[in-house]
């Protein structure tokens, strides 16, 4: 069985930066059933954009030198704690190496280095359909934002610019 290693990626690093941009194409197309990028553009200016985002955060999963799994976090901040928080905005592992336990260490690496900065707590959005997702978040110790008892849960919002 090859191990599986979890690191937070150097996106200087020219084989972190094809590592990270291979596997996102791959969530992409997988996830729209479009091929990805919707323009040379946007792939030209995914690695630079997340390089030079000052809260960019990415961790990246190998099993022995091949890169299977990926997440991609940004820091913000929470008003109410007055602490920071990580948002894990994407989080995806191959299709041949789920059920290994890939997600979970990612979502585990990605709290140790929210401890390690003082976080609050972290966030994430899922499509309430994708059950898989589901699962692996709700044994991570995820769950539906709930701020109090009588208001009901948070939803997420979006209006496109």
């Amino acid at each position: 069985m090859t191990s599986i290693q979890i690191i937070e990626a150097d996106l200087d690093r020219p084989d972190h930066g094809r590592a990270l941009v291979r596997l996102f194409a791959s969530y992409v197309t997988e996830i729209t059933g479009r091929d990805w990028p919707p323009t040379a553009d946007v792939q030209r200016d995914l690695l630079s954009g997340l390089r030079s985002h000052p809260t960019t955060i990415v961790f990246l999963a190998y099993a022995g030198d091949a890169p299977v799994g990926l997440a991609i976090c940004f820091r913000g901040f929470s008003t109410f704690a007055a602490r920071p928080i990580i948002n894990i905005h994407d989080l995806a592992v191959m299709p041949g190496h789920r059920g290994k336990g890939i997600g979970r260490r990612l979502l585990d690496a990605i709290a140790a280095k929210g401890r390690a900065l003082g976080c609050r707590k972290l966030t994430l959005e899922v499509q309430e359909n994708n059950a898989q997702a589901m699962r692996v978040y709700a044994a991570a110790g995820f769950a539906q934002a709930v701020y109090q008892s009588d208001d009901g849960g948070s939803l997420f919002l979006t209006r496109p610019l």
